[in-house]
Formats: structure tokens, C-alpha cells, sequence
């Protein structure tokens, strides 16, 4: 499944990756030293060590896996099965007497003097060779122009889970002039546990400067830094929170323990802050909301003004101070962290909060997508200290399941995208406050839980869901969406857009 989608801007991303570099040998002896470790524990000392039990709850055994062991056990297995087809290959291997393999028949010749046997000095005399003129260097300019990334490509990340295998995908989109974008992976990045969001930045916490990375919230209470322009990385760039890597086992007791400012639960959004760049939100299943320093490593301010799991975090972008932050308690809140986040305000919505999104084209609104498939607009202007006050400015019945994620479209005001579970991602018209659906799509990739406009080609919408499969949706190519971008640019003295 695809849980979450993230764009990277375009041009943020290096042209050609960096390879990670291999581990140390005193890497490789560590996590060997760490693997005997855990083999050796008894019972009791596994069940004082938090990150064996996530790991039980994650369907692994615990077992140490031999390939050797396997192999043996698979080969015994073929040797006993009673099938035809099995038969026939014990038959060859037996005729083949590979237990003699190596023992010399009497009177073999080693050099042989057939014409079939010519030696040649190099292989472009030899014609039983195929001769590739470019054969030198082909391999290695392939590679590099697969892994290239041209200025022109548009780059996603999706959290992707697949027969509980984790990762992260970051996939290419090609424009075409057909309108029909090209996509194909460009590389993976494994994670330990099952994402469920994301947030990209471009703040580089070893110097400073503007680099590729994306945080990843999971089932465990850390928060993984990734960066984006390595390939074949093992290790997260940075993780905030957590489980520390070594924990004293305490015998007969289950034993839990974080590192300073974590946590305690599944982390469920995140927000990174553009223009405090060092800044990043973080929502979790423990009730609370975390500002946290990247350039510092840790947590700054801890929010405690929900009642049950946080599911959502917002910055403003035209108030970088303000931070909504979406709940299963029924709730919206605002904190202005100008003075830390003391001061909360709040708005009562009618179910659980799936997701969050400021307008990008009005600075006091904001909408909020839910899990009874209603989607609720809301002005900053009405808050209250009070969750009984601030009355909706519309109310939508989107979706007949969940509206899982909301995206507002970055150019064009009063376009918005709605993915719900019931499998539908729907376009809308806004204008007014009298919004209006123009577009539909089933785009048979299950229940939806993430959708997100691009904003450097404005009218692609990324779509990702329960099957694991990515659809990117070019909205400009449906008439009533070319019909409102055109009526709302010639309301602005602009020249209407052509459909590809």
C-alpha cells in the first residue's frame, strides 16, 4: 500500500545520486556483536526488551536464517519427494556424478588439436564471439543514465509497504507531450517499520545548507531523517526520538525506554516548516503534537491540548508561526509557538480527523477532511479558546467512506483534491463557498489515503492507495477543470491555458 506522497520540488534533487559508501569493518563487527547479543537472551530477557517484542508484533521469529541450512533441507526435501518432475532432476544430478567432479579420467586430453579448439589470440579473431563495438564503457553510461535525473523530471517519494517489506519509493514522472506523464521507480529506500507519513525538507543538519532529505514518521515512536540524493543507504540521516539503539534488560520486567523528547507512540503526520527551516511538526498516537530543532536534534516544545490521537500537522505559509494540528477527539486546534504554543485555539469537527490543509491562496482559511467523508472549511477569525465556537464556513459531503487527504491545488484558487477510502478521488470547485464537484475519478488503486498537487506542474495530482500502485492524474486534460483555470485567469487579466 501506499500510505503517504510527498513531491520533491523540482531542481532540489541531485542530478546523479551518491552512492552510499560500504560499512566499516568495525560497523560489520558491531552488528554482528549485536545480533549474537540478541540470539543469546532467554525468554525473559526478550520480554524486558521493547524492540524484540515490535519485532514479534511485526511477524518475525526470532530465528536465525542459515542459507546453507535451507539449502541442505530443500535439497533433502528433493531427494525424497516422490513427483515426476523432481525424479527426473535427482535422475540428472545423479549422471552427472558430481561427486567425482574432480577426479581426472584416465586417458582425457588436455590439449586437443581438433579445429574446434582454436586458440585465438584476442576475441575479435575469435568468430564465435559477438562483437559489440561499444562494448567498452556501455554498461556503466547505461547506469548512469538510468539513475540520471533530468532538470525537467518531476520526483515523488512514496511510503510503501508490500508483503511487509518497507520502504521508501522515489520514482520518476516524466512530462510527455501528450499530456500523459511517464513514471517509473528510480530507487528504494528500506525502512525498518511500516511508514504511514511523510514530510520532504531541504534542511541539511550536518552544515546547514540546502540539501534532499525527507522525514519519515512509522509505527515506532522515532522519526527517521533520510537523504534523498544517496543511493543504497542503510542508515536514516538523522533519527529524532526513539528507542535508544542499547537498552539494559531488566529480567522479568517489560522495560521501555526513549531518548529525550520522544514519542511514546506511532508517529501519524508531519510538517516541515519553510520558512523556519530547522523546524519540524510531528503528530502522534500518544495525544501529543512536537516541535522539534532539527540542526539541534531534538524536541523543543511539547503540545498537550488533545484528548486522543493526533492525526495531522499544518504550518501556515503565510503565518510560519501558526500550527494547526487534527485529532481523533474531535478537534482542531491552532497554537501560535510565538510564545512557545501556550496559547491554543479551537474549532469542534463532527468525526475523527483524517487531514489537514491552509489555503495557499487565502491566509485565514484552512480545510479539514474527515473520517465520516465530510470535508469542513474553517476561518482562522472565529477561533476560540472554546472548541464550541467557530462555526464551519461550509460544510461538504465528499465521499461516502473517510476522506483520507485533501490537496489544494498551489495556482489555481478554490481547486481542491479529495481521496477517500471509498476508492473515489474527487476535484472541486470552491468559488463562493458553494463548492461544487467538476471532476471524478476511480483510478483503481483501492482505498485512497494519499492525494497531492505538484507544485511545479500545478495540475498533476498524485494519487496513492491500498494496492500499492501510483497514479498520477493530469486534471488539466478534464474539460470543466480547463474550464475553471480558463474563467479564473481571465478574471485576473491572464490569457486562458490550452489542454494538451
Amino acid at each position: 500500500m501506499i500510505s503517504s506522497i510527498t513531491w520533491v520540488p523540482r531542481g532540489a534533487a541531485k542530478s546523479v545520486p551518491i552512492e552510499a559508501e560500504p560499512p566499516t569493518q568495525e560497523e560489520i563487527d558491531e552488528a554482528i556483536k549485536s545480533i549474537t547479543l540478541g540470539e543469546g537472551s532467554d525468554a525473559d530477557d526478550a520480554e524486558g526488551d521493547d524492540d524484540d517484542a515490535e519485532m514479534e508484533l511485526d511477524g518475525a521469529d526470532g530465528e536465525e536464517v542459515d542459507e546453507v541450512a535451507q539449502a541442505k533441507a530443500a535439497a533433502k526435501a528433493l531427494g525424497k519427494s516422490g513427483s515426476g518432475a523432481i525424479g527426473d532432476v535427482t535422475d540428472g544430478l545423479a549422471e552427472l556424478n558430481m561427486d567425482a567432479y574432480d577426479d581426472e579420467e584416465e586417458g582425457l586430453e588436455i590439449f586437443s588439436k581438433g579445429l574446434g579448439d582454436l586458440y585465438y589470440k584476442n576475441n575479435e579473431d575469435d568468430p564465435y564471439i559477438i562483437k559489440n563495438k561499444d562494448d567498452d564503457g556501455d554498461d556503466s553510461d547505461s547506469e548512469i543514465e538510468d539513475m540520471t535525473i533530468k532538470p525537467t523530471d518531476l520526483v515523488i517519494v512514496c511510503a510503501h509497504n508490500e508483503d511487509e517489506f518497507n520502504s521508501l519509493q522515489v520514482s520518476i514522472v516524466e512530462e510527455l507531450e501528450d499530456g500523459e506523464p511517464n513514471m517509473f521507480v528510480h530507487h528504494e529506500v528500506p525502512l525498518s517499520d511500516f511508514p504511514l507519513c511523510t514530510a520532504w525538507m531541504d534542511f541539511n543538519l550536518k552544515d546547514g545548507d540546502k540539501g534532499n532529505f525527507i522525514a519519515v514518521g512509522t509505527m515506532d515512536p522515532a522519526i527517521e531523517i533520510w537523504d534523498l540524493d544517496i543511493v543504497d543507504e542503510v542508515e536514516p540521516h538523522v533519527v529524532l526520538g526513539g528507542h535508544p539503539k542499547k537498552q539494559k534488560k531488566v529480567k522479568g520486567k517489560k522495560v521501555k525506554k526513549y531518548r529525550k523528547g520522544s514519542h511514546r507512540s506511532s508517529v501519524l503526520g508531519l510538517a516541515w516548516n519553510k520558512e523556519v527551516r530547522n523546524v519540524l511538526a510531528s503528530a502522534s498516537a500518544d495525544k501529543t503534537v512536537k516541535i522539534w530543532d532539527v540542526s539541534a536534534g531534538k524536541c523543543v516544545v511539547t503540545l498537550q491540548h488533545h484528548d486522543d490521537k493526533v492525526q495531522s500537522v499544518a504550518w501556515s505559509r503565510q503565518s510560519p508561526e501558526l500550527l494547526l494540528s487534527g485529532s481523533f477527539d474531535k478537534s482542531v486546534a491552532m497554537n501560535d509557538l510565538k510564545d512557545g504554543g501556550q496559547n491554543c485555539h479551537k474549532w469542534s469537527v463532527e468525526a475523527d480527523v483524517e487531514s489537514l490543509a491552509w489555503d495557499p491562496h487565502n491566509e485565514h482559511s484552512f480545510m479539514v477532511s474527515l473520517e465520516n467523508g465530510m470535508v469542513q472549511a474553517f476561518d482562522k477569525r472565529t477561533a476560540s479558546s472554546n472548541s464550541n465556537f467557530g462555526q464551519p464556513m461550509f460544510t461538504l459531503h465528499a465521499h461516502e467512506k473517510a476522506a483520507s487527504s485533501i490537496s489544494f491545488s498551489p495556482s489555481t484558487r478554490n481547486f481542491l483534491a479529495t481521496g477517500s477510502t471509498d476508492k473515489m478521488v474527487k476535484l472541486w470547485d470552491l468559488s463562493n463557498n458553494q463548492p461544487s464537484c467538476i471532476a471524478s475519478l476511480n483510478p483503481k488503486l483501492g482505498a485512497i489515503f494519499s492525494v497531492s498537487f505538484s507544485d511545479d506542474n500545478p495540475f498533476l495530482l498524485a494519487c496513492g492507495g491500498a494496492k500499492g500502485k501510483l497514479k498520477v492524474w493530469n486534471t488539466i486534460t478534464e474539460p470543466a477543470v480547463t474550464n475553471m483555470s480558463n474563467r479564473k485567469m481571465l478574471q485576473h487579466g491572464v490569457g486562458p491555458s490550452k489542454t494538451p
